[in-house]
């Protein structure tokens, strides 16, 4: 009980970060100063976590031998999806944030999965996995159109249905998603290699870190970091990077205890409920949007959906 508490717990800090760094980039003004921040602390606390667990800090010459130069690629992608999330959280809120890049993920997970892609184990689609990805589609639809269906007959409409080209950013979404997917297969193959999964994470973290302090440099933006400390900041704008790595470490953590589908299954009923307590109560300064049943009727079919995926 307690191990799947905490893939529940994964998952729910996914929106948390999303949303805190969202808030970040309000006062950074740039949303890759707020990506740069979150990355720099989520390098700081694993590096804390190597250290005080008396890991390997560095890189031996053999495993980086070892290490192919395209596996590097997965923290280009990371950094890609956090700064992804920031843009798209006020634009579509943050249920939406969490299941479009979803779709992306189950959806090249499979293509993945059924070529053995990224020196991955071979998954050959199946039957059932096809039944789960209708259902998944099915599911999203209901979330993503009904809700903005039934308000086009009501007086009283939510301010993010007012966003113009909102399907641009849905399908933004769905391919930052599949990205995230090919970030997850190649940060897994490179803990195997390392054998030492947190490492991988680490490696990730860093040069994703390394790739927007670039960008803010080549931006000019990057004096905005002491806009956080001049102004009167919230002290829970620092902790985007901490849910993130968190993230990670627990992903690490629980894969080789309760399986990769069970995790997967988790950490995605985590981030729904915790986004659908985000919207419904507009926490962390996030805009308000109720939960409507249709929407909730919608999650429960992508969970299933989900769960014939992963787990048959």
């Amino acid at each position: 009980m307690g191990l799947l508490m905490l893939g529940l717990v994964a998952g729910a800090v996914v929106p948390f970060q999303t949303a805190v760094n969202s808030r970040l980039r309000t006062y950074v003004i740039s949303p890759f100063v707020s990506s740069l921040i979150s990355f720099m602390v989520g390098t700081i606390f694993l590096l804390v976590i190597i250290i005080l667990s008396g890991g390997q800090l560095l890189l031996t010459n053999v495993q980086l031998h070892a290490i192919p130069w395209w596996m590097y690629f997965g923290g280009v992608l990371g950094m890609i999806g956090l700064t992804t999330n920031i843009l798209l959280f006020p634009i579509l809120g943050s249920v939406q944030t969490v299941i479009m890049p979803v779709l992306g993920q189950i959806m090249m997970s499979m293509i993945i999965d059924n070529y053995g892609m990224f020196g991955t184990t071979r998954h050959p689609l199946s039957l059932m996995r096809m039944v789960g990805v209708l259902l998944l589609i099915v599911g999203v639809l209901i979330v993503v159109t009904l809700p903005e269906y039934l308000a086009r007959n009501s007086m009283k409409r939510p301010p993010e249905q007012r966003v113009k080209w909102k399907w641009l950013w849905q399908i933004f979404g769905v391919l930052v998603g599949g990205m995230l997917a090919i970030q997850a297969a190649l940060n897994g193959r490179l803990g195997g290699l390392l054998q030492a999964p947190i490492h991988a994470a680490l490696i990730s973290f860093f040069i994703g870190t390394i790739m927007l302090f670039l960008v803010a440099v080549f931006q000019g933006t990057l004096k905005n970091i002491r806009l956080v400390v001049q102004q009167k900041t919230p002290w829970w704008v620092w902790i985007g990077g901490f849910f993130g790595a968190a993230y990670i470490f627990l992903n690490a953590y629980l894969v080789p205890q309760i399986g990769t589908g069970t995790v997967v299954v988790l950490v995605l009923l985590g981030q729904i409920i915790s986004s659908l307590n985000i919207d419904q109560f507009g926490l962390l300064g996030s805009m308000k949007s109720s939960i409507s049943v249709a929407k909730i009727a919608g999650l429960i079919i992508m969970i299933a959906g989900v769960g014939l995926i992963e787990v048959m």
